[in-house]
């Protein structure tokens, strides 16, 4: 089995995709900072379960991983609260992005409490 069957890294990358369309809309002088800022978060809470499957052998490193995904997802929510204060985003877009948000942060989470369902051996 791919991590790219897992429920959460497919909900992540959606998030991240729909993260990456949005900073195309916002200001030029914003490349460097929260464009670039909010693209790397989000696309590394994808890596970060990527990585966790690919080691789930490894219980310790499968948690470690989920946990760094867990915080680049926080890490994505902060991001999108400084773009609706800059108002590059408007607050409906933003609900149903942080929404989205909180359901793969829960996703993540299950994994976690429940490693023996993803090949881990506890």
């Amino acid at each position: 089995m791919s991590f790219k069957t897992l429920y959460a890294y497919q909900k992540a990358f959606d998030l991240a995709m729909e993260v990456f369309k949005l900073s195309k809309t916002f200001p030029v002088e914003e490349r460097f900072a929260l464009s670039n800022q909010i693209i790397r978060s989000s696309r590394s809470v994808c890596s970060a379960i990527a990585e966790a499957y690919r080691k789930r052998e490894y219980p310790k490193y499968f948690t470690n991983k989920l946990t760094d995904a867990d915080s680049e997802n926080a890490e994505t929510q902060l991001w999108l609260d400084f773009a609706e204060a800059c108002e590059y985003l408007p607050a409906e877009r933003k609900i149903i992005l942080q929404s989205q948000s909180e359901e793969v942060g829960k996703l993540i989470n299950y994994m976690k409490n429940n490693p023996g369902k993803f090949g881990v051996k506890i």
